[in-house]
């Protein structure tokens, strides 16, 4: 169930299952009883308070609280609005509640141990104000664990924005397919645990609906993965070319140690004879050329990918290197100071590519390259690949692939610990790597965000970027051995 859903998708699927017969009261049913199934997986029976809105999120709410009650937990639940302004499956739930009913407010969280956010789905509309922002408040206040059903009130679902104020929860519970706000930051701070679950929405509806968003996990690009044969050699697995900087070696050294432990076969890294000494010492398994035979290289089809940026300098000089390799139509990625020599001219960027590419910018890059491109992550992402021909991965906890198709992968894996000075470089040379060895860019792209996070996930505290590389070929050999079975 990695697909993401908009909350237009979502509505959809409802009304497309009840259209099939799965009454709309069965599936709010069905959905409270699944956040009861969560609830009392996580906690043993205390106090509650189950706060209800006037929507089908509501409705869900006192399914829950009655599920609650008839365990023997102890459950006041307070409703915005009076029952009477209830309508449809929510007015038949609340019928069905036979407790008190109180008004919604801030009372309701004092004494609470645990607290159900019911109030609003995840397609609100307009910001919080006023008594239930103060609610709102109280409950982040209190030490009181929170569930929130399909998003924390207060999160838009399609962007992961704030409106105005929002719930911070502890677990969040939603239904049938997870939507963009729930990874997108700052929604996904706010979602806590995410758990998704199952109320009898067929998957057939979900694919008529053709979703093109996806959670990035390894079902999504698995077979473009390009294992090598027993009878292949190191030229079927490709032949990298790396452009690096004199002054500042690191990052493009970085990047070669990543393109081969992502399994390209040769890396050359090309630079100013000075710099050539440095790189050679670094692995014995680096190749190097001068940059003053650029040409020859050029020449030779093997040299099927490049990748240009990290520590190579902005200029003029970069820029024609750029334009130069993006004539040739060979798979290149573009990071860094590649991205930024364009900020003057980003429209010659996006002209002269015509072949595989993905540009992977950090947000400081991507304001200076598509700096009239606004709205959430996804959305800009979309656009810049659109308008690019490139896929454009925007960096950060909530990493965002977009191919000029449509389709984009939002990343799930935590991973604070690759906010460090190289992880970018490493991420760029395993995308690079991956399309050398002839894998498509969104896959590449895709695959390589999830390999940079994984890696980083599993090392945890204290990692410096040096440690990703070598972490790769465990992760690869799980993937390896998950595509034998």
């Amino acid at each position: 169930m990695f697909e993401i859903l908009t909350t237009d998708q979502m509505y959809e699927a409802d009304r497309r299952t009840i259209d099939g017969g799965v009454s709309g009261e069965t599936l709010m049913d069905t959905a409270g009883r699944m956040v009861f199934d969560e609830i009392v997986r996580h906690w043993s029976p205390r106090s509650v308070s189950v706060l209800c809105g006037p929507g089908n999120n509501g409705g869900d709410g006192f399914v829950i609280a009655r599920l609650l009650r008839d365990e023997g937990w102890s459950v006041r639940l307070g409703l915005l609005g009076d029952t009477e302004n209830l309508t449809g499956d929510a007015l038949l739930h609340a019928k069905r509640w036979d407790g008190a009913t109180e008004r919604l407010s801030p009372a309701l969280v004092v004494g609470a141990d645990l607290i159900v956010d019911c109030i609003f789905g995840a397609g609100l509309a307009r910001d919080i104000t006023g008594e239930v922002a103060d609610l709102i408040a109280a409950t982040n206040q209190s030490m009181a664990a929170v569930v929130s059903v399909d998003v924390p009130s207060g999160i838009d679902g399609n962007t992961g924005a704030v409106m105005g104020c929002a719930i911070k929860a502890d677990l969040t519970v939603t239904f049938c397919r997870a939507k963009p706000g729930h990874y997108l930051l700052p929604g996904r701070q706010h979602c806590g645990e995410l758990a998704v679950r199952d109320i009898g929405i067929p998957d057939q509806v979900v694919a008529e609906l053709r979703p093109n968003c996806w959670r990035n996990d390894p079902a999504l690009w698995r077979a473009g993965i390009c294992w090598p044969g027993l009878d292949g050699h190191k030229y079927h697995r490709g032949h990298l070319l790396a452009f690096g900087g004199g002054a500042m070696s690191g990052a493009t050294r970085l990047v070669a140690r990543a393109a081969r432990r992502s399994g390209v076969g040769l890396l050359t890294i090309v630079s100013e004879p000075s710099a050539m000494p440095v790189y050679a010492a670094d692995a014995p398994g680096n190749m190097t050329a001068s940059i003053g035979g650029l040409d020859g290289l050029l020449n030779d089809c093997r040299h099927n990918a490049f990748v240009v940026g990290p520590g190579y300098g902005v200029g003029d000089d970069t820029r024609g290197l750029v334009l130069q390799l993006l004539h040739l139509c060979r798979a290149t990625v573009l990071d860094a100071d590649a991205l930024t020599s364009f900020a003057d001219d980003p429209s010659t960027l996006c002209f002269a590519i015509k072949g595989p590419t993905v540009l992977t910018p950090h947000e400081g890059e991507f304001s200076r390259l598509f700096p009239d491109i606004s709205g959430d992550k996804l959305a800009r992402a979309r656009a810049a690949a659109k308008r690019s021909g490139a896929t454009v991965l925007i960096k950060g906890a909530d990493t965002v692939i977009a191919a000029p198709d449509g389709r984009a992968a939002i990343s799930s894996v935590d991973a604070p610990w690759l906010a460090t000075a190289g992880s970018g470089d490493v991420l760029a040379g395993i995308i690079a790597g991956l399309m050398a060895q002839g894998m498509e860019m969104f896959d590449a792209a895709c695959m390589g965000a999830w390999l940079h996070g994984r890696a980083g996930s599993d090392i945890g505290p204290g990692l410096i970027a040096e440690d990703i590389p070598d972490h790769l070929p465990t992760v690869l050999r799980e993937l390896w051995l998950a595509s034998r079975k």
